[in-house]
């Protein structure tokens, strides 16, 4: 059985705002950083154990070519990321999410 995973709003929040930061900067990079975070979160499908554990049972996969981490935990049946991190933001702000 392979997993599906989720997005909570402020994860969600979270990956719309890099989206268009990163657009407004370059024309194309903003679909550049979510092609990042899809190719992430393809991987987490399919090996959700391969990031470490940050914090309890919350793990971080750190994206590729973007200061961005992508905080989640292994539900039942499903990957639920918590948050689409700034790696340069306070480290536990996230703490608390659903």
């Amino acid at each position: 059985m392979s997993l599906t995973f989720s997005l909570s709003p402020e994860a969600r929040a979270e990956l719309l705002e890099a989206i268009q930061f990163y657009e407004a900067e370059s024309r194309g990079l903003g679909a550049a950083f979510l092609s990042s975070v899809e190719q992430g979160l393809d991987q987490l499908v399919l090996f959700p154990e391969s990031a470490p554990v940050l914090y309890r049972k919350v793990r971080r996969k750190t994206l590729r070519r973007f200061p961005y981490s992508l905080l989640y935990s292994i539900l039942k049946q499903e990957i639920r990321v918590l948050a689409v991190m700034n790696q340069k933001q306070r480290p536990f702000y996230w703490l608390g999410r659903k």
